[in-house]
């Protein structure tokens, strides 16, 4: 049950910041949580409307004074890359804030490119000070995954492939991830991460019960 009626912009986790900087996805995933819930841990975060940098600033400098995080992560009701200029110019002023005692990670369904055409989406990341980038990965070939993930665009998968191979050129720290359901066949998906030469992790499925 989500006990902050107030949607949030900067929420946690444990030892991580995690921040909601857009409600805007290129995926419609079956088993999204946004589809379900209202948020997580008790944080409301269906936005009523789309943050400006100094909005999501001014939260996050709030949440900076509570306590040491671990590391702050884009994440949350949508895919980050959809905001890509608020994303790179929140991650700059973390790293004139923190310097480089707070890791900056970004989660993201890999459609970065194709959201963001004609941008070198990795290196401007990687220059902004993101250092680590956990992609989504929820299906073996474009056929699963459009059935699982219901991309607006086509070659979706192919994009994800894309943005993996160029954000390890980019020097960034990658990690591949898939939930486990049974729509994903996650022995396939984990030889075409260890193909690419990335780290893979497996995330446990959170079933809705009403």
């Amino acid at each position: 049950m989500v006990s902050d009626e107030k949607p949030k912009l900067v929420y946690w986790l444990d030892s991580s910041l995690y921040l909601n900087i857009t409600n805007q996805c290129s995926n419609n995933c079956w088993f999204c949580l946004r589809n379900f819930k209202q948020g997580v841990g008790g944080f409301n975060l269906k936005l009523k409307a789309e943050p400006t940098t100094a909005q999501v600033i001014a939260e996050l400098e709030q949440a900076l004074s509570m306590r040491r995080w671990s590391e702050v992560v884009f994440t949350g009701f949508g895919e980050p890359t959809e905001r890509l200029d608020v994303l790179l110019e929140v991650a700059r002023w973390i790293v004139q804030r923190c310097g480089n005692s707070l890791a900056v990670r970004l989660d993201t369904n890999g459609h970065g490119y194709v959201i963001n055409k004609g941008r070198n989406v990795a290196q401007e990341l990687k220059d902004a000070g993101v250092g680590k980038v956990s992609v989504s990965l929820n299906g073996h070939n474009e056929e699963t995954y459009s059935e699982n993930c219901r991309p607006t665009f086509s070659g979706a998968f192919t994009a994800v492939i894309e943005f993996v191979k160029k954000a390890k050129v980019a020097g960034l720290e990658v990690e591949v991830s898939a939930v486990r359901m049974p729509e994903v066949d996650l022995e396939k998906v984990e030889a075409i991460v260890e193909s690419l030469g990335v780290a893979f992790r497996v995330r446990d499925y959170i079933p809705c019960f009403w």
